[in-house]
């Protein structure tokens, strides 16, 4: 008998890893951007919990700016729920200038709250405003310096058995940018996850490219892709906007639901993407919550959420 299974094993438990890193490949995330204030706040908390469980979010994106002993336990909450948290960490605030960057005081002190966030049961850690300021002369060593920062902080944060994304200028995913120092291709053998900011409202001519939602994300993102033949070695996870950041005031709700459906359906069709989250800096989202009831969308994947059951309860304290 066990040289049959033995022959056999040979066969099926290849198939079987294969099948398994399938299955990973095609996990789809669907979240919001929410600050450490508003997780902080009870009935605030309690309301994007039950908005999330009505409309297939399973992520949230939240920041970790401060020490707070009502961070832990409302992260224990928002993972109680079924919801993977991942935590967004501000490296150089509005991007660094050389001394800040290539100061490893300055990387440790920042990694406090990447332990801070990790101890608090964090899946996945986010790290935005990884560059130089776009203030800053062109220069190609930026990148560079910004590379070693980034092998800094994975080889760590890997060390808990935490992945580690990081968020990129939207215009990077067709070029480098020797301005800010961010390259996809120097960075992706340091990366577990890309995600580009490709709000249509940021490019400029800013008026013709949030006229078109959809084809200003999708060739973004099928840029990004392109640079790795449609196989990146990290996973892509596109941030997209609530609403058109430079007319705000100039569009109606009815608008604004029109403007996330198209950039929601343009990540969709971008082929080898693993999802989208959703900026909005004021935790605005009510314009998304009615479009993700009103519309069929691809369905998020709570399988590797590591997490407990829902109560169905709502979080009090």
């Amino acid at each position: 008998m066990w040289k049959i299974w033995s022959r056999f094993s040979r066969f099926i438990l290849p198939t079987l890893v294969i099948f398994s890193i399938s299955l990973s490949a095609f996990a789809w995330d669907k979240g919001i951007y929410l600050t450490q204030y508003m997780l902080e706040k009870p009935e605030k908390l309690n309301y994007f919990l039950r908005e999330a469980k009505a409309t297939g979010l399973n992520a949230f994106v939240i920041d970790h700016d401060y020490y707070s002993s009502r961070y832990a336990p409302a992260i224990a909450k928002v993972k109680a729920a079924g919801i993977k948290v991942i935590t967004r960490i501000v490296v150089f605030e509005d991007g660094g200038n050389a001394k800040q960057v290539r100061s490893k005081a300055y990387w440790e002190e920042k990694f406090k709250l990447v332990e801070d966030a990790i101890k608090a049961g964090s899946d996945v850690i986010q790290l935005d405003y990884i560059r130089y300021s776009s203030k800053q002369p062109a220069n190609p060593q930026h990148a560079k310096d910004v590379y070693e920062v980034i092998k800094w902080f994975k080889a760590k944060i890997n060390a808990h058995n935490v992945p580690m994304e990081i968020d990129i200028f939207g215009e990077v995913s067709y070029y480098p940018s020797m301005h800010i120092g961010q390259d996809l291709k120097m960075f992706a053998d340091s990366v577990d996850g890309m995600n580009p900011m490709v709000y249509p409202s940021h490019f400029w001519p800013y008026q013709k490219y949030s006229a078109n939602p959809y084809k200003t994300v999708n060739d973004s993102l099928n840029a990004l892709l392109k640079q790795f033949n449609g196989n990146p070695p990290f996973k892509v996870h596109a941030f997209i906007e609530a609403a058109n950041y430079h007319y705000l005031k100039k569009t109606s709700n009815a608008e604004k639901q029109k403007y996330l459906l198209q950039q929601i359906r343009a990540v969709e069709d971008a082929k080898g993407v693993s999802g989208w989250y959703v900026w909005s800096a004021n935790n605005v989202y009510e314009n998304l919550f009615h479009v993700l009831k009103n519309n069929k969308t691809r369905q998020a994947d709570f399988s590797h959420t590591k997490t407990a059951q829902n109560t169905g309860k709502d979080l009090d304290s």
